[in-house]
């Protein structure tokens, strides 16, 4: 076992990285204070794209039993704007749960939604290191599968996001390193990445409150529970251990969001040190 070593982005006091918890535990709590808007299932290995305004709560569920969602967030007015998996990692931790952020990419930089809830928060670390809601993977794609069997295969998270979000105005060059909601990942001994079977179970949910204007995709891997191998000389189909995912949406009442703000965009001019002459009319 190694020993444990100190994280290297550090919180201030002050800093970004400080969570009002008891805001967040406000909109955990509300109840009464929250209004169903919208809710609907995405059936197994499809995606979805729905938009979720500024202040707004909604959950991922599970509906029928353990499934595993790909989830990808974009600014609802600028898709330029997407989640940055790999500094979410740096800045939270490479699984998420409750209080955790996930963080926009260069030159943005804020947190686009806040964890509120996580039902599986007490699943922690297993016997193998398994966590969940993992960042460390990416979604599967056909790419990779035609590479490892040989074979077209449509319905992998790629495929399923990039059909998904077509309607918005955006393509396959938009889609990008996901959260794999409900899944159940580390690295084994030879520092390789591993899936296990996923522990949800009906009824299960992830909350996110959205700090900025959303555009979310979510896709139901094909793989589903991940109870089966999908590649190496084991492969099964897994389509027995599909099931759909659901989605709901809150409208919160505005006593609820009192005192809270929408993050602005990072502070840094983004000249990168460059001298940027005067033109002839300033002079």
């Amino acid at each position: 076992m190694y020993k444990d070593y100190p994280a290297a982005y550090q919180v201030s006091k002050g800093a970004a990285l400080q969570v009002d918890k008891a805001f967040y535990d406000r909109v955990r709590e509300s109840g009464a204070g929250r209004t169903l808007i919208e809710q609907f299932e995405v059936p197994i290995r499809t995606g979805r794209a729905w938009k979720v305004p500024a202040g707004h709560v909604f959950r991922v569920t599970t509906p029928i039993g353990p499934q595993v969602g790909d989830f990808n967030v974009w600014n609802a007015n600028d898709p330029r704007e997407r989640m940055w998996a790999a500094r979410t990692r740096q800045l939270q931790g490479a699984h998420v749960s409750t209080y955790d952020r996930l963080w926009s990419n260069l030159p943005f930089l804020r947190p686009m939604v806040t964890i509120t809830d996580d039902s599986l928060a007490g699943y922690g670390i297993d016997e193998h290191g398994g966590r969940l809601h993992d960042l460390l993977g990416t979604r599967c794609d056909p790419y990779v599968n035609k590479m490892l069997t040989g074979e077209d295969f449509h319905h992998h998270c790629h495929s399923n996001l990039t059909r998904a979000v077509l309607p918005h105005g955006l393509t396959e060059f938009d889609v990008h390193d996901v959260l794999n909601i409900f899944q159940c990942t580390g690295l084994n001994h030879d520092d390789m990445y591993f899936m296990k079977a996923c522990p949800a179970k009906q009824g299960d949910y992830l909350e996110f409150f959205a700090e900025i204007d959303l555009l979310c995709a979510l896709s139901t891997c094909p793989g589903g529970d991940l109870s089966l191998p999908m590649w190496g000389p084991d492969a099964q189909d897994p389509l027995t251990v599909c099931r759909p995912l659901g989605v709901e949406i809150y409208r919160l009442d505005e006593a609820l969001l009192e005192g809270w703000r929408s993050p602005a965009r990072a502070a840094y001019n983004g000249n990168h040190g460059l001298l940027i002459p005067k033109a002839e009319w300033e002079k």
